[in-house]
C-alpha cells in the first residue's frame, strides 16, 4: 500500500509539474518578441496604422518601422540624419505623423514608406513622444523643449500655443472625449487642457513630482495617464477632478498606456520589464517581459485584442494576446 501511495504522488506531482509546463506554454504562445533588424535602434514609441500594421520610432536607429500582425519588420530610414525620432500617430489622411526631437521636424510617412518632413517654427523646440490626431483633423504635439503645444495641419502648416507653467515640459498628449487635447507635463506636475483653438487650463496633479507622461482617453470618457516617478496610473475627469491608483510593483516608473477595445487600460512599466493592465474600476494586473533588462516603453492596444510594445534597450517589438 505504502507504494502504491508513492507511486500514486509520484504520477500526480508529475501531473502537476506537466500542467504547470503546459500553462507556462500556453502562456508564451500569448507573449513574443520580435528583434529589429537595426542594433540599438531603441524603438520608443508604437501605434496601430490604418493598413492593419503596427508602426513605431526608432530612436538612435533612425528609422521608422512597421510590423506586421505576423512579426515581420521593415524599417524606413528619415531623411535626417540624426533626426531622432521619437511620437508616432496615426493621421486622418491615412499616413503615420511623427516627431523628431533632434531634427526638430514632423515628420509624416505613408504606409508604402514615403516620407516627408516639416520643420518647426520654434528652434530646439524638442517635439516628444507625444503627437495625436485632433478632432478638427489636425495632429497635435507636445514641444518639451519649446514648452508649447503644436498643431499641425496634414498640408504641413504648425501653428504653436503658450504653455502657461514655465518649463513645465509637456510630454504626452491625446484628444479627449470633450472635443479638447489633453497633455501632461512631466516637470510642471499637472495636466493641461487646450481647445482647438489654442486656449489652456491646467490641472494640478495631487502627487507631487509624479513625473506624468503617457496620457490616453477611456471608452468611459475620462483621461488616463501614467505617474512614473509618483509610480500611479491617473484617471482625470473631463471636470478636471484627478483620482490616483497605485501600481502594484514598487518603482516600476509607469511610461506610455494605451487603451484597448474592451476598456481596459494596458500600460508600460520601465523599471520592471512588466507591462500592467488597469480596469477602470481600479483592478491591476501584470505580465512579466520575456527579455531582462528590456524598458518597455511605448504601447499600443491593437483592434484585434493584442497589445504591442516597445523594449527600448532590449532592441525588440513585444507582442501579448491577454
Amino acid at each position: 500500500m505504502r507504494s502504491l501511495r508513492l507511486l500514486s504522488t509520484v504520477f500526480f506531482a508529475s501531473l502537476m509539474v506537466l500542467g504547470a509546463a503546459a500553462s507556462a506554454a500556453q502562456a508564451d504562445r500569448f507573449r513574443r518578441e520580435f528583434p529589429i533588424p537595426t542594433m540599438f535602434s531603441r524603438p520608443v514609441a508604437i501605434t496601430a496604422g490604418p493598413d492593419g500594421n503596427l508602426w513605431f520610432t526608432e530612436f538612435d536607429g533612425n528609422n521608422i518601422g512597421r510590423i506586421t500582425r505576423s512579426g515581420s519588420i521593415t524599417e524606413f530610414p528619415l531623411p535626417t540624419a540624426g533626426g531622432k525620432p521619437e511620437g508616432i500617430a496615426a493621421g486622418p489622411d491615412g499616413n503615420l505623423w511623427f516627431t523628431e526631437i533632434v531634427g526638430n521636424k514632423v515628420g509624416r510617412i505613408s504606409t508604402s514608406g514615403t516620407i516627408t518632413e516639416f520643420p518647426i517654427p520654434t528652434s530646439n523646440s524638442a517635439p516628444e513622444t507625444g503627437i495625436a490626431q485632433g478632432p478638427d483633423g489636425n495632429l497635435w504635439f507636445t514641444e518639451g523643449g519649446g514648452n508649447q503645444i503644436g498643431r499641425i495641419t496634414t498640408a504641413g502648416v504648425i501653428t504653436e500655443f503658450p504653455v502657461p507653467t514655465f518649463n513645465c515640459y509637456p510630454e504626452g498628449i491625446a484628444a479627449g472625449s470633450d472635443g479638447n487635447l489633453w497633455f501632461t507635463e512631466a516637470s510642471g506636475n499637472k495636466i493641461g487642457r487646450i481647445t482647438t483653438a489654442g486656449v489652456i487650463t491646467e490641472f494640478p496633479i495631487p502627487t507631487i513630482s509624479s513625473d506624468p507622461i503617457g496620457i490616453t482617453a477611456g471608452l468611459d470618457g475620462n483621461l488616463w495617464f501614467t505617474e512614473a516617478t509618483g509610480n500611479k496610473i491617473g484617471r482625470l475627469t473631463t471636470a478636471g477632478a484627478i483620482t490616483e491608483f497605485p501600481v502594484p510593483t514598487a518603482g516600476s516608473y509607469p511610461s506610455g498606456i494605451s487603451t484597448a477595445s474592451d476598456g481596459s487600460l494596458w500600460f508600460t512599466e520601465w523599471s520592471a520589464d512588466k507591462i500592467g493592465r488597469l480596469t477602470t474600476s481600479g483592478v491591476f494586473t501584470e505580465f512579466g517581459v520575456h527579455t531582462r533588462d528590456s524598458e518597455p516603453t511605448g504601447i499600443a492596444a491593437a483592434t484585434n485584442g493584442s497589445v504591442w510594445f516597445t523594449e527600448v534597450t532590449g532592441n525588440k517589438i513585444g507582442a501579448f494576446r491577454p
